[in-house]
Parts: C-alpha cells; structure tokens; sequence
C-alpha cells in the first residue's frame, strides 16, 4: 500500500519541486518523487509546504527543567554560573521535562537531535526510540592534573549511552575551548570511534580576550567557580584558531553559536579542515543568542565562506521553545535576503550529513525514511509570523 501527497510547494530537502507528487508507503519509507501525470489516483492534497523531518543538530535535552530559570540578556558567563549553580532538581521533575521536551520537539517536526550529555538521565526516555539522537557526551577538563580523571568519567558515561541505547552513536565531545585543556584536546582526537564531535565555540567576545590577551570577563567565572589558571598563557590567536589544530582526523566537527566568529577564523578553518581532512559544519541557534546575549552571529559572512551551515535550538535554559521553525522565522527576521529554501536546507540534509545520519535522514529520496512535515502558514515562500510544523510521519 501507498500513501501520495502533494501540496502547494515540496522541499525535498535541496530545492523546491514544482507540480510533483511525493509517494511513500504506510510506514513513510520514501517510494519515488514523480511528476503529478505520473502519480495516478488517490492523491492527498495538502496546504502549504511539504519538507522532510527537521534536523536539531544542537540541544541540551537534561537541561530541559530549567525553562524560564534564567534570566534573559544576562551575558554568557553568568548564565554559565546559573546553570553550573542551579541545575540541581529532584531526579523525577527532571525526567518529567525531559518527556514533555521531546514530546515537544516531535510536535514540532524534529525527527533527530544532536543532544549534549553530561549525565545518564536522558537514556530512560532515549531508550524509547521516538527520536533519533546523537549523543554528545561532554567532556571539560581545563586544568591539566584534573585532565585524566575528567576524561574516564566522560568515557564512563558513553559507555552507559553505548550499552543501554539501541540504533543511536555517542561520542566525546569538547564542551569548549574555555573549559577544555590542550591535554583533553589530545585524548578525545584520538579516542577510537571519535567520527563525530561538536564544541560550544566563540559564543562570547571574552572567549577571544582569553586566548588573545589572556583578559575579559572569563577571569571572572573562573575566579567565582574557585578555578586557578595562572598555569594559563595566552595564545595570542583568536579561540577557534587556538582550538582547532588539535584536531587532525577525518571526523565532522560541530561548531555551535560562532556570534564572534571573523572572517579570518573562517579562512583559518578552511585550510585547516582541508589539510586534515575535518569537516567542519556551523550550526546556528539564533534564539538562544537572543536570549543569553541579545546578539546574533554574522550569518551573511558565514555563507559567504561555508555552504556547511545547519541549525539548532540549543535548550530550554536558553530558549523559549524546541522548534526549528521558530529558529528560521529569527533568522528571515534579521536577515531578510535569506530565503526559505536556504533555511529548509540548513535544517534538514546539511543537519543530517552533520550528524552522519544522511543515509537514511534529511531529503526526500528513494529507500529514506525522513519523517514527513507540513508547513502551514507561509506565503510567497516566507513564514507568516503563526506559521506552524505538523508532522505527517
């Protein structure tokens, strides 16, 4: 049995297609995408556009229970404090927001997420299998004597992911280049199976001062969380070119926020990746940046130097929702040039080759199972402000 659809416009995860219908079959296994004198009968007629699932390529699932707890524009330092201070609740009312979290993001047409882990708390929900996942287990260590101990409690925590969580790949990740030694660096480049990673990157101009000058306000979270670094010497380079030369397999690197990411990092970056053969993808969480700092990346210049741009809603701390719309319509928003096609694309084949999950993820092709979503509430190819995903598979 088949099931056939066309709508008022189908992205099929690169392009918009024009008068064709797009077949599946009862469990949403993508048949053919056939032009509609090709399709026959039984067509269901749709309003709106129809895409593939959305890939969330950043998010922090066990944070969930900290919606609305930190305050807005505070700067990147204090919401660290807040959340390193407060994220400490009843395991149970952690647990609950973590159901209604992804409850939430399935309702908004999300099939897989790139989750960041510090904790096992997220496996009881994760072992459902609703979404897909890949889990980003965090690891920090930025002094040195600390390193080796950090290290084995990360890889004790993916052993846990790995071992209870059937169809879904974790990894050790960065958390970033502020938290992280050059000696933690070396462990996670090397770790066998380490294909894919992902790193909080120059999310605050301090991060900058700090590899830079050695000076800004990260002197303060260090100095309040009763970390000593005056072991620490300045690199005299911005962060992303301090950080990313420890990096040299052929492995797909994540960069997530980039609001102080320059032209030059993004030139660095390049030869770099092409030297070593990383493939490094930028993802943009513009809602969160609104919320922690009130600043957005420039994303003009980001595509000027990479086509490798997905999207994410980071978590619940730092937003008001889990919905990959809601991060598009921000970015039509402040940068009106963008079109629609372009954000569809960043949120579904670009996250899913970021995530390694194209095979089967991400466009409309033959064999895949991309999850099916209706768009409603757009028009001449722009989402009206009550635009809304509804999931069809």
């Amino acid at each position: 049995m088949y099931r056939k659809f066309s709508a008022d416009h189908i992205f099929n995860g690169y392009s918009f297609r024009q008068q064709e219908v797009l077949i599946t079959d009862t469990a949403g296994v993508i048949v053919d995408l056939v032009a509609e004198q090709e399709a026959g009968d039984h067509i269901e007629k749709l309003n709106g556009i129809l895409c593939p699932g959305f890939i969330n390529a950043h998010c922090h699932l066990e944070l969930s229970h900290m919606k609305g707890l930190v305050p807005k524009h505070t700067g990147l330092v204090d919401f660290v404090l807040t959340v390193v201070n407060d994220r400490h609740f009843e395991e149970a009312e952690i647990l609950s927001a973590i159901e209604m979290a992804e409850n939430e993001m399935l309702q908004n047409g999300i099939v897989a997420v790139g989750d960041i882990c510090n904790n096992t708390l997220t496996i009881p929900q994760k072992r459902k299998g609703r979404l897909r996942y890949h889990n980003f287990i965090e690891a920090a260590g930025f002094i040195p004597s600390m390193v080796k101990a950090r290290f084995e409690k990360s890889r004790s925590i993916l052993e846990e992911y790995r071992g209870t969580i059937n169809d879904q790949r974790s990894t050790v990740s960065p958390h970033a280049p502020y938290s992280v030694s050059p000696e933690m660096f070396a462990l996670i480049n090397v770790m066998p199976g380490n294909q894919l990673l992902t790193i909080h990157n120059q999310e605050t101009a301090a991060e900058n001062d700090f590899f830079e000058k050695g000076t800004g306000d990260l002197l303060r979270m260090y100095r309040q969380m009763g970390i000593d670094i005056s072991f620490f010497k300045p690199s005299g380079k911005s962060s992303m070119q301090t950080w990313l030369s420890h990096f040299t397999k052929e492995q797909n690197m994540i960069l997530v926020h980039n609001v102080f990411t320059s032209a030059a990092d993004l030139s660095f970056s390049k030869l770099h990746a092409a030297n070593c053969k990383l493939q490094t993808f930028f993802c943009l969480c513009p809602n969160a940046n609104l919320y922690i700092s009130n600043m957005l990346p420039d994303v003009n210049m980001l595509m000027q130097h990479s086509a490798n741009i997905v999207l994410g809603t980071d978590s619940l701390a730092s937003n008001d929702q889990l919905c990959m719309l809601e991060e598009m319509k921000t970015l039509q928003h402040h940068f009106k040039e963008l079109e629609l096609s372009t954000l569809l694309q960043w949120s579904t084949s670009n996250g899913s080759r970021a995530l390694q999950m194209d095979n089967m993820l991400g466009s409309f092709e033959k064999g895949k199972t991309p999850g099916l979503v209706l768009i409603e509430g757009v028009e001449d190819l722009k989402l009206k402000k009550d635009a809304k995903a509804k999931r069809i598979f």
